[in-house]
């Protein structure tokens, strides 16, 4: 009775904040953590976590295309994650290559317009990791609605220190002058993955920290952070939505910054403009017409109606 009630307080909460939402982000990067906690917590396998991680993964999909989300971005597999124990590590590969194969196959993926793309160092993945790669950028290379990118073999210092070696390697050839380095040039040394800069970052399983995620696409942008505290395969569709009404506020929080510094500065111009000699002049040929803007009853010497 109990667990009927607690789901039916979810399905009207997780309702109120789709009726809440007015703005959804293009481009949501995830950090999937938890799943081994989830396991030890369960007294299961660290295996058993990981196939309960993906389940959520699949389902993350679908409420991304519901949302209508343009973009998203998956940390699968880190470059610290190689230091796992063995058996675990080739679980996760397993695991790995019977996912990106069932997506590519997939008649939701195909009929969502999904683009998968891996970025990473990919070629330090064992080659039936690699094959399944290709097969899936192979299989989705011509949908252009949605793209799924699948972090493998990822770091973020990696990822920017391949982008400065390639650019100083492209100076010493000669083909670039290092005073024309510009961010344009930076962005296309980087991984050929993301399409757009990341407007939220979701980590699950209670850390607050970004794991050195796609630091220049989303520190670079100001993404907003939401951190959740439910492992990732105890992850829900209300924990995604409260991410995604955190963005939400980031947004109209910004947009009133600036709104509001615009206001500032008008006033500012106009009380400067007020006191320039030129304005003066100005007056004096065209009178009245740069004048700020006076209640007419009051300069006609009329009295208020309200008086």
């Amino acid at each position: 009775m109990r667990g009927r009630i607690r789901r039916f307080a979810e399905r009207c909460y997780e309702r109120l904040l789709l009726a809440e939402l007015s703005e959804t982000p293009s481009h949501v990067a995830v950090i999937q953590d938890g799943n081994r906690r989830y396991a030890e917590r369960k007294g299961a396998e660290t295996t058993d976590g990981h196939r309960a991680g993906a389940e959520t993964t699949e389902q993350l999909l679908r409420w991304c295309d519901e949302l209508d989300i343009d973009e998203l971005t998956l940390y699968a597999f880190s470059t610290e994650n190689f230091e796992r124990p063995p058996a675990e590590r080739e679980a996760l590969f397993d695991l790995v290559t019977q996912k990106l194969r069932e997506f590519a196959d997939g008649e939701r993926v195909h009929e969502a317009g999904m683009r998968i793309r891996a970025i990473g160092e990919t070629e330090q993945l064992p080659e039936r990791v690699q094959e399944a790669i290709a097969y899936a950028q192979q299989r989705t290379a011509e949908h252009d609605t949605y793209q799924l990118n699948i972090a493998l073999a990822y770091g973020g210092r990696a990822e920017l220190l391949g982008a400065a070696r390639e650019i100083a390697r492209a100076v010493e050839r000669g083909d670039l002058d290092p005073a024309e380095v510009d961010t344009d040039t930076i962005e296309t040394a980087l991984y050929d993955g993301p399409s757009r800069d990341v407007d939220l970052i979701v980590r699950s399983g209670g850390d607050e920290r970004t794991s050195n995620f796609l630091p220049w696409q989303a520190n670079g942008n100001e993404a907003a952070v939401y951190f959740s505290a439910p492992y990732w395969p105890a992850f829900r569709k209300i924990d995604f939505l409260r991410g995604v009404r955190r963005f939400e506020h980031r947004e109209q929080t910004r947009r009133w910054s600036r709104l509001q510094r615009a206001c500032t500065f008008a006033g500012v111009a106009l009380d400067i403009a007020t006191d320039s000699p030129r304005l003066d002049g100005l007056r004096r040929v065209i009178p009245g017409v740069t004048d700020p803007p006076t209640n007419k009853a009051t300069d006609e010497g009329d009295t208020d109606p309200a008086d």
